[in-house]
C-alpha cells in the first residue's frame, strides 16, 4: 500500500555497506519483487581532487530528506526505503550516498530511487567543499543547472 512504508534516513560520518543495507531491508520479506539501489561515490575529477568535504545542519538535513522520502513513499507503492548520506571529508572512491527502494514492481522502485537522487543532488541541505590534490584551496561546489532541471520533472501538475 502506497505511503505505508516508514523510510529509514541516516546521515553519518561512517561508511556504509551496500550489500548489508539491501540484506537488512529485504530479510524475511516475500512481498518485495524489486530492489533498486543507487550508490554515489566521490570521484577524483581526473586527479584534481584529494577529497570532498560535506557539511550539513544536524536535524535539519534528516528532516528534509525524511520529508522527500515520505513523499516518495506516498507516490509509489514501496515496501521499503533507505537513504544514507555521509558527511565529513570523503576521499575519491569512497561512498557518499545510498538510496535503496523496494517495491513489488521494478518500475516503482526505479522511479522512487530516481526521484530521491534528483532531490538529493539538487535540493538536499548539504554544502560541498573541494580539497585539491595539489594542496590549493578548493571552492564550495555550486548546484548544477542540469541537476535542478532533472528535479523539475517530478513536480506535480499545479505546483
Amino acid at each position: 500500500m502506497a505511503g505505508a512504508v516508514v523510510p529509514a534516513i541516516r546521515i553519518q560520518r561512517e561508511d556504509f555497506d551496500v550489500a548489508a543495507e539491501i540484506a537488512g531491508l529485504t530479510k524475511g520479506r516475500t512481498d518485495i519483487g524489486a530492489v533498486v539501489t543507487f550508490s554515489g561515490l566521490c570521484r577524483d575529477e581526473q586527479g584534481a581532487l584529494s577529497a570532498l568535504e560535506l557539511e550539513h545542519y544536524p536535524g535539519m538535513a534528516e528532516a528534509e530528506i525524511g520529508r522527500i522520502a515520505a513523499e516518495a513513499a506516498g507516490r509509489w507503492p514501496l515496501q521499503g526505503l533507505t537513504v544514507i548520506h555521509r558527511h565529513g571529508k570523503i576521499a575519491p572512491g569512497e561512498n557518499i550516498v545510498l538510496v535503496v527502494a523496494a517495491s513489488p514492481h521494478r518500475q516503482a522502485a526505479f522511479e522512487a530511487a530516481n526521484f530521491l537522487m534528483d532531490y538529493l543532488k539538487s535540493r538536499a541541505p548539504f554544502w560541498k567543499k573541494e580539497h585539491r590534490a595539489d594542496g590549493s584551496e578548493g571552492g564550495w561546489v555550486e548546484a548544477k543547472e542540469a541537476d535542478d532541471q532533472a528535479a523539475e520533472r517530478w513536480k506535480k501538475q499545479g505546483e
